[in-house]
């Protein structure tokens, strides 16, 4: 799969294809539907599919401050549109010249001039352009005067919900991680860097790797949760840990107040499983809310509730 840092990447010799556009955060199974049809129709017309993304988040442009919480990073949408068959990850800039633009300049200078498009693939509450002008109507009547398709899909689960990824933010920051799954058709997942923390869960007999997330990363709510821990990119083993292999994990997230923490955070206790994992970029699948963060009276209780920890989440995690 090719990966442009905008239209500027687009070769030359660029011919016609099937684009599908959307902010794709969660890549959740209802952008999973629109990303397949796109590319089902670009392998029927014989050209590429191209996703276009946005980066930064459109709504940080049009209302500084109001990012939402973020269930992707661009790394991993990458690796999800190029497992459903993506040719180009697109990645445009958004700016304020770019959130100037009308309806028509948005789709002339992008989707014909620079594309070159068959057909556009979107949502049927797609909009695009300066104040969100566009609409999937506009688009078709674009389509007709420079001579492209739009395909415009309802996005339904089950129980006719309408997937979103605002959706699974919500069920994400309540703790719901069995809807969140279902939603995504994955567990959701939260990657960074481990770093050094208090070394306080070494002391009690269960160290644990302290990750920390990108700024405006979708944290599930305070609580201890079952998981996968997976260590990403190439690299050797780390003692007994190898990069792209996932390992079970019991979960903390929260300001651990027992001792009076005030920083949140997010500590995975890798099962069956040791090593040194300072400076490593990971990942940490949430799989099911086990209990919520309390405060015990004493460090004996503390660790006591953390065996029956480890012991819950090895059961679900057994599970599969």
């Amino acid at each position: 799969m090719l990966r442009w840092r905008s239209l500027d990447d687009v070769p030359a010799d660029w011919g016609r294809c099937v684009v599908t556009i959307g902010v794709f955060d969660g890549v959740h199974r209802g952008h999973a539907q629109l990303i397949s049809r796109a590319v089902k129709s670009a392998a029927a017309r014989g050209v590429p599919a191209v996703l276009m993304t946005f980066d930064p988040h459109p709504m940080e442009v049009v209302r500084p401050g109001s990012h939402p919480a973020q269930l992707t990073t661009l790394t991993r949408r990458a690796e999800l549109a190029e497992e459903l068959g993506v040719d180009v990850f697109c990645v445009m800039p958004f700016t304020h010249d770019f959130m100037k633009l009308t309806p028509s300049r948005y789709v002339h200078d992008l989707l014909v001039e620079r594309l070159h498009v068959a057909e556009v693939v979107v949502g049927d509450n797609f909009t695009f352009g300066k104040k969100a002008a566009g609409t999937v109507e506009t688009m078709r009547e674009l389509g007709l005067r420079w001579g492209f398709e739009v395909d415009a899909a309802t996005l339904l689960g089950e129980q006719s919900v309408t997937y979103s990824s605002t959706y699974i933010r919500a069920c994400v920051d309540a703790g719901d991680m069995a809807s969140a799954t279902e939603a995504l058709g994955r567990p959701h997942r939260v990657e960074g860097v481990v770093v050094h923390g208090d070394g306080r869960g070494r002391t009690l007999g269960y160290p644990t790797a302290n990750v920390a997330p990108p700024m405006h990363a979708a944290i599930p709510a305070d609580g201890v949760y079952a998981g996968w821990f997976t260590v990403l990119g190439p690299g050797p083993t780390i003692d007994t840990v190898a990069p792209g292999q996932r390992a079970m994990a019991a979960i903390s997230v929260g300001t651990n107040p027992t001792f009076s923490g005030r920083a949140r955070t997010v500590e995975a206790y890798v099962l069956d499983r040791e090593a040194d994992l300072y400076g490593q970029h990971v990942a940490v699948d949430f799989v099911q809310h086990l209990r919520g963060m309390r405060k015990f009276d004493s460090v004996d209780e503390l660790v006591d509730a953390m065996a029956g920890d480890v012991d819950a989440a090895r059961a679900v995690l057994a599970r599969g």
